[in-house]
């Protein structure tokens, strides 16, 4: 990969002394134009990752971004950066699937280091009807040219030696699903890697900037009202997770979403002890380990309709019980921080991607856990769908309509989610 820019230990001193004053700027400063023709509304990896493909897939340079923070510093930021597609539905895996497949040339392509690391995901099997599930789904993913294999208990041993497998645990190990090329990504980097290309593309990039309205006429959107001033465009996608209830709301419809915080933690850093990611499914914990050597745990929602980004004590201690039953050496780490993210959830915990009652204005929302994972392939699909205005097949199960319909997505292996296990 090249490299535009080389910094010396001395050079990387002097910026550091100055207060980065001097350092160069990865955005440029762009004043706001009278109107634009698309707005991407969230600065996040989805948000950045249509704005990219627009520009350089479908040569769409008149597009704003417009972001009410700083860019990835919502959910993006948010999350444990896990990547997979080890799901049984058609609809949940082909996004996914995608995804992967985009994430293991974005490096190259932008120029920039995600950090894609393809260490391997192990999805835990606490009985031998959920490891017969496992195997159904292994089954389905092989079928669609996404390779997974089922682990008995002496490969399992092989494949993760730290892991304890005693049968007198509250919820003993059967087996395991794991999909190799599930792993992780850097999420900053996967912010600014889009937005660099996007803005050397054209695309204009405003933090800081809140969107406070839309103008609609006869059911059709007119413009964006912003924090810099307003706006004229005919199409525009709402892509800001936690917040996308309130800005449906300020465009005149409501979407049947919930926000739950989810928290995440990391301990103190020590040698690597662990090369793959692993889903410890009994009440739902998961841990990796940093390239700095910190592992990384997560677990599921904390239950509490919210959108403060303040976890509870309760949920910290519901998933180091568990993760500390897998790997016992945990007890012996420090936390060293956490931190709570806003996820949008749908009834059937899968996202809202597509038309809304607005002409010309589009949603992408509900994504809750899985939302960070398909970031490059929903950008590619969002990007096709503003550019030609055709919904593409990947995008349509998500329509918003199909909790009018009854066509809803009911793939329990999207996250966790406790009302749908």
């Amino acid at each position: 990969m090249q490299h535009h820019t080389k910094y010396s230990g001395f050079s990387l001193a002097r910026h550091a002394l100055s207060g980065h004053r001097h350092w160069p700027r990865i955005l440029p400063d762009c004043d706001l134009r009278p109107s634009y023709d698309i707005v991407i509304i969230g600065g996040g990896g989805h948000g950045l990752a249509t704005a990219y493909y627009l520009a350089t897939k479908h040569e769409f340079s008149n597009v704003a971004v417009f972001e009410s923070g700083w860019l990835g510093g919502g959910n993006t930021a948010r999350n444990t950066a896990i990547v997979r597609s080890d799901y049984l539905l058609d609809a949940s895996f082909g996004l996914k699937h995608l995804a992967l497949d985009l994430w293991a040339d974005l490096s190259q392509e932008l120029n920039f280091n995600l950090m894609y690391s393809p260490r391997g995901y192990v999805d835990l099997a606490h009985s031998d009807g959920e490891l017969e599930q496992f195997t159904l789904r292994a089954n389905a993913m092989n079928l669609r040219g996404a390779k997974a294999d089922i682990l008995d208990l002496e490969a399992l041993k092989t494949r993760v030696p730290q892991l304890a497998l005693g049968d007198d645990d509250r919820f003993p190990i059967a087996g395991a699903l794991v999909q190799e090329r599930g792993g992780v990504v850097r999420h900053d980097a996967v912010a600014w890697g889009f937005a660099r290309k996007a803005a050397a593309a054209g695309v204009h990039i405003f933090q800081n900037c809140p969107v406070t309205g839309f103008d609609i006429r006869e059911g059709q959107l007119a413009g964006i009202q912003t924090a810099l001033g307003n706006v004229d465009c005919g199409q525009a996608m709402i892509s800001v997770a936690g917040a996308s209830a309130k800005l449906a709301n300020l465009a005149g419809f409501q979407l049947p979403v919930t926000p739950v915080n989810v928290q995440a933690f990391v301990t103190e850093p020590v040698k690597p002890v662990l090369d793959c990611v692993v889903n410890y499914n009994a009440g739902l914990s998961y841990v990796s380990q940093t390239d700095k050597g910190e592992l990384v745990l997560g677990g599921a929602t904390d239950g509490i309709h919210s959108t403060a980004r303040r976890g509870t004590f309760n949920a910290i201690e519901d998933t180091l019980a568990r993760a500390t039953q897998m790997f016992p050496f945990l007890t012996r780490l420090r936390l060293m921080r956490h931190w709570s993210g806003t996820a949008d959830m749908t009834m059937d915990g899968n996202a809202i991607v597509g038309d809304t009652p607005v002409g010309g204005l589009k949603i992408n929302a509900g994504w809750g856990y899985a939302g960070f994972k398909a970031t490059p392939a929903v950008g590619h699909e969002m990007a096709a769908l503003l550019a030609g205005g055709q919904t593409t097949d990947l995008l349509k199960p998500f329509s918003l309509d199909r909790f009018e319909t009854g066509a809803l997505i009911d793939d329990a292996g999207i996250g966790p989610y406790p009302w749908l296990h």
